[in-house]
């Protein structure tokens, strides 16, 4: 036997190391070494690969990356690191096949990353990567190194093996199968839905081992399927010791010191208008009617900065949550509930501090006065939505000449923003009735009355007056360190998009002038709001909006036609309200502002915590339709298409407003396929289309709670 057949492994042999995990390692192992000239038997050594079989990988990888110009042959026995390329930073996007983007800031394209150069690489982790191809369409590269793991916790199911377990990942997208040994399964058994602790990740392994931190229960009891939600999210359901050790020391009698160097406003009318279930209440309303003919209307918001202190354990902890998380049959609350739900509560008839901002008005509400600054309040009366709304439309009630009054201006309000070119969303939102066992018996539709709007008026007006106030240059004032509540304009082709939807419905939009986009909008929802496709229609505008962000830089905020916008009536519930509020009592008071560079990070952490909140309620909704739904299995509904994909088409059922799929391959009569082109799908012989916005008739055929998906058959 030759030499050269000496070194190939025997047949049949595995190696150690896996195609798919190794050039990364390689590559890194040239970046720490990117002066150096190494031969094939120095990288094995480097990472570790001892058997035959393993080398031959290595020395298979070295060669494609060669090929790929991401090292180069020095000589015939040598490589080194290509001076050709850089190294760049970005986050990954993983998708469900194993490839992944990676989004690079300043850089216009994603950078594609296939499966075999991903290695050890996760969903939302920040990563070194190297370009090797660039192209037209995308450019494709390699993960060097985890620069930052975006998370080492995971959510599964655990499934017994005979000398270890695996974690099944609930979303394979988001989360990895784990090897766990029998003595760090703390008890968990098979079967039951687990939270798992990465612990170690060897280097010739495509599987890391960790350890179970907690047992959340049985898959498809409704905790468990919460708790799941929660912990995928990174979302801690409990708060720790020295954070509630810290809540139960927070006086709820006010300090009579303390009142003295407070404005006392406990003889002004004040209200709350709040949901039927709410126990949070941050902001409450007060109206007096002034000597000189004038009204003086206070926005009075819960004083969260009175009790919970920069630096402080209960602090630090509302940073990291960054907002309250509101699942359909739970509330995680930003701030342990001895805060949330009692000291700072705005509850009825209780004396509570406050940050107040009033404004003295004209009787049709223009503002000739402001004052800002910490007050002590009384609540008279803790009102409802629905208690306000039936004042509003003619029963009678408490305060109702106030309530009508102050409706009045607000309407004034809002039809100046929309004239202003504020966009005219009407929020709707997906709700359940429980019963006794916290199962869905019926999928209510709340949408926006006056009475939410009123509300929403004056908030809105406060948080402008607060962001004009501590934002518009003034002679000799230095800029004052800021969180921002923005909302970027239109991108073009995402519009473009958008018209291509509402064309399916057998409108158009004009997008030529993007100054009178938003005045366009609204005229097309005027024109809808008694339709059917009025939900779906604004739902995919929406979609097709950038998403609001918190910035220390300024750009407005389009959505609100708002030069300056920030956000200051929730601190019981978003961390950006607290900063506010402390920023606001500085100006105020001793003007020696204590944020600086560290906003810009407070601001990415809160966005980003926005988004995972959002995503959780979202999954929420998701698994609550899908049991409402499986009561329903086998019945009919009428629905519209709501959603046209490679795999198939989703449709809103009319009655319930829940969603399911119909697949592709189960569309009868032809073989369908989708046109990316003209977003339809279309028989491949009968040439009939279906479209955005088409009335069909469905019936449930599977529904699969666990994997929240409901699958739909087209009649």
């Amino acid at each position: 036997m030759s030499k050269k057949n000496k070194k190939q492994p025997k047949q049949g042999a595995k190696p150690t190391f896996k195609r798919n995990a190794v050039v990364s390692l390689i590559l890194k192992v040239f970046e720490k070494n990117s002066e150096a000239e190494l031969t094939h038997k120095q990288v094995c050594y480097l990472i570790d690969a001892k058997d035959p079989a393993s080398r031959q990988v290595v020395f298979e990888a070295l060669q494609n990356l060669c090929a790929n110009k991401l090292i180069s042959r020095s000589n015939h026995f040598t490589f080194k690191l290509s001076s050709a390329e850089s190294f760049l930073q970005g986050k990954v996007q993983m998708t469900q096949r194993g490839a992944a983007f990676v989004t690079i800031e300043g850089r216009e394209k994603d950078v594609f990353i296939a499966p075999q150069n991903v290695g050890q690489a996760m969903n939302g982790d920040l990563v070194k990567i190297r370009i090797f191809r660039e192209g037209a369409q995308r450019d494709e590269g390699a993960i060097i190194s985890v620069v930052e793991r975006e998370r080492t916790q995971f959510v599964g199911t655990l499934k017994m093996q005979d000398r270890y377990a695996l974690l099944i990942p609930d979303n394979h997208r988001s989360g990895i199968q784990v090897y766990i040994s029998k003595e760090q399964l703390n008890g968990a058994r098979n079967g039951e839905k687990v939270l798992v602790k990465i612990t170690v990740w060897p280097k010739s392994s495509e599987t890391p081992y960790g350890e179970v931190i907690a047992v959340l229960g049985m898959p498809g009891s409704n905790d468990a399927e919460m708790l799941s939600i929660l912990y995928s999210q990174g979302i801690n359901p409990v708060f720790p010791e020295e954070v509630m050790s810290e809540a139960e020391h927070i006086p709820i009698e006010l300090d009579a010191l303390e009142i003295k160097i407070r404005k006392d406003l406990r003889d002004i009318l004040t209200f709350t208008i709040d949901p039927i279930d709410a126990k949070d209440f941050d902001d409450a309303i007060s109206y007096q009617e002034l000597e000189n003919g004038n009204i003086e209307l206070g926005v009075h918001i819960a004083d969260v900065s009175h009790y919970v202190r920069p630096g402080s354990a209960m602090d630090k902890e509302a940073l990291m949550r960054s907002n309250s998380v509101y699942l359909v049959d739970r509330v995680i609350p930003m701030l342990p509930e001895q805060l949330s739900n009692i000291a700072c509560s705005l509850r009825p008839n209780e004396d509570k501090y406050a940050f107040s901002v009033l404004f003295e008005m004209t009787p049709d509400g223009k503002v000739v006065k402001e004052w800002f600054g910490k007050t002590v309040i009384h609540s008279d009366r803790r009102f409802t939505y629905e208690e306000v709304q039936e004042i509003l439309e003619g029963k009678s009630g408490d305060h109702e000449e106030v309530l009508r009054k102050i409706d009045g201006i607000a309407k004034t309000y809002r039809s100046k923003r929309l004239k202003k070119g504020a966009l005219s969303i009407e929020s709707e939102e997906m709700r359940f009735k429980l019963d006794d066992k916290g199962f869905p018996i019926q999928v209510l539709i709340k949408t926006s009355k006056d009475a939410h709007k009123l509300i929403e008026e004056f908030m809105l007006l406060a948080n402008r007056t607060i962001a004009t106030f501590l934002s518009k240059p003034i002679k000799d004032r230095d800029t004052i360190p800021m969180v921002y509540r923005v909302h970027d304009q239109p991108d073009p082709e995402k519009m473009a998009m958008f018209a291509v939807f509402i064309e399916k419905f057998g409108h158009k939009i004009d997008l030529s002038d993007s100054r009178n986009i938003a005045k366009n909008l609204n005229s097309l929802f005027d024109s809808l709001r008694e339709e059917n496709e009025f939900s779906l229609v604004q739902t995919m505008a929406i979609r097709s909006m950038a998403k609001a962000t918190y910035e220390t830089e300024n750009i407005g905020h389009y959505g609100l036609a708002f030069e300056y916008y920030t956000h200051f009536t929730s601190p019981i519930r978003r961390y950006a309200d607290l900063v506010v509020h402390r920023i606001l009592q500085t100006e105020l008071t001793d003007k020696k502002h204590r944020y600086g560079n560290e906003l810009s990070d407070v601001c990415k952490r809160i966005s980003k915590n926005e988004r995972k909140a959002a995503d959780a309620e979202r999954e929420s909704t998701k698994y609550f339709q899908t049991l409402y739904l499986h009561e329903h299995v086998g019945e009919e509904f009428e629905g519209t298409i709501s959603g046209i994909a490679e795999h198939g088409m989703f449709v809103r059922m009319d009655d319930n407003h829940c969603e399911g799929m119909v697949p592709m391959n189960q569309i009868p009569g032809d073989r369908y396929y989708f046109d990316a082109e003209k977003y339809r799908i279309i028989g491949a012989k009968n040439k009939k289309e279906y479209n955005f916005g088409d009335k069909v008739k469905v019936r449930v055929f599977e529904v699969n709670p666990r994997k929240r998906q409901v699958d739909l058959v087209l009649l």
